[in-house]
């Protein structure tokens, strides 16, 4: 079809909106996983398509509150640490708490009003004082690639492989990240491959070989099967 027939001039050019392209990038991932995987093509059928999540740059105190949120979750279930999350925020004024103001609190009234465990304050007092230090320059991550990323926050006291892992995943939203740690996985994959035990590290990072470049993905569609997205 001619310029003119098309309505467009002769320099013009068709841009896909930013909505678009993500989507149709969500789509190539989704049919790359198919063909990659039948048993993972089986729970893409299973689960349907998932909600891409938004993609935007965030800003080191959006940094700080995911952290705090993801010490927080460890070894919790996603409604119980929604609500201890809650009353932290709550406890300052609906917003978490700047590092200035965890660190001037009282750890074992923190601990009570929260319902926290004594280590968890822990973990989060040191997380402050990294970030007040300058050791933790939450407002450089987002430009550091995943291996970066994790060695810098598994210098915190208490943010180990999984806080990180996380943290890439559901807050930088990097699409190549694997958590074969997490025990949902383990679950999802020892169910999906119909395995006789919970799977090891190395059975997960073999299997998901043929994932990448979209783990992050692959992860999802694992946790959605069994209802356990984080």
């Amino acid at each position: 079809m001619s310029p003119s027939a098309s309505g467009r001039g002769a320099g013009s050019t068709t841009r896909r909106a930013p909505a678009t392209r993500k989507a149709t990038s969500q789509r190539a991932a989704v049919e790359q996983l198919r063909a990659a995987d039948p048993i993972l093509a089986g729970l893409i059928e299973e689960c349907g398509v998932l909600s891409s999540p938004p993609r935007k740059r965030a800003d080191p105190e959006d940094h700080y509150g995911a952290l705090l949120h993801s010490v927080i979750n460890q070894q919790l279930s996603v409604k119980a640490g929604a609500a201890i999350y809650g009353r932290l925020t709550e406890r300052f004024g609906g917003r978490p708490p700047t590092p200035e103001q965890l660190l001037a609190d009282d750890p074992g009234e923190l601990q009570a009003a929260v319902g926290l465990s004594r280590a968890k304050v822990g973990f989060m007092r040191s997380l402050a004082e990294h970030i007040l230090s300058g050791e933790l320059e939450l407002e450089r991550l987002d430009d550091l690639s995943d291996e970066e990323v994790m060695a810098e926050l598994v210098a915190v006291k208490g943010i180990g492989e999984w806080t990180a892992h996380m943290f890439l995943m559901s807050h930088l939203h990097r699409p190549d990240v694997l958590a074969p740690g997490d025990l949902g996985i383990r679950r999802a994959i020892e169910r999906a491959y119909s395995l006789e035990e919970l799977p090891d590290r190395e059975t997960i990072e073999r299997l998901a070989e043929r994932w990448r470049p979209h783990r992050t993905l692959a992860c999802r569609y694992l946790w959605r099967s069994l209802n356990n997205e984080p």
